[in-house]
């Protein structure tokens, strides 16, 4: 067995003095990212986009025309992150900006017709990333295993740095 499979299958309890990182929930989630960042980036590389950006680029295909402070609460990130995100994909030609009719202050994004097609073509990479991620566990155990994620995420939402409202 390699070094890297060799995770112990049943963890210390959870109120051991000790508990090792291998039993703690936050260390799991923060290297399962990991995990799924390497596996989104192997499969999505021909489109040289991050998780992050493709998550953007899917929320603008579903709330056309959104302003920036809605777009980062839709994917759970910060204001001024959303506007990096945002002058980097617009510098690529995915994205198109313009000024609210209501408030001239405040720009709308939306895809191009270059975003929409990217974000459609890369759909099918993305998904292979998120089967792969999950292919150890049974059909049952993943939908069981989104379900529990959803709740924890739910539940701990409002204590982010970025809380993420979905519509």
């Amino acid at each position: 067995m390699k070094k890297q499979d060799s995770a112990p299958m049943n963890p210390l309890p959870l109120d051991s003095e000790t508990m090792p990182l291998w039993s703690r929930a936050g260390f799991l989630i923060r290297r399962l990212n990991q995990i799924h960042y390497a596996m989104f980036l192997s499969e999505c590389e021909e489109f040289d986009l991050t998780p992050v950006q493709y998550g953007v680029l899917t929320e603008l295909r579903e709330h056309p025309d959104i302003d920036q402070i809605s777009l980062a609460q839709e994917v759970g990130i910060d204001r001024s992150n959303a506007a990096d995100i945002l002058r980097r994909l617009e510098k690529r030609g995915l994205v198109s900006r313009h000024p609210s009719q209501r408030d001239r202050r405040m720009k709308l994004s939306r895809l191009t017709e270059e975003g929409e097609r990217i974000t459609r073509r890369m759909y099918d990479s993305m998904r292979r990333a998120q089967d792969k991620l999950l292919a150890p566990l049974p059909p049952e155990d993943q939908n069981a295993f989104i379900m529990m994620l959803m709740r924890l995420v739910s539940a701990n939402n409002h204590l982010g740095r970025a809380v993420f409202h979905p519509t």
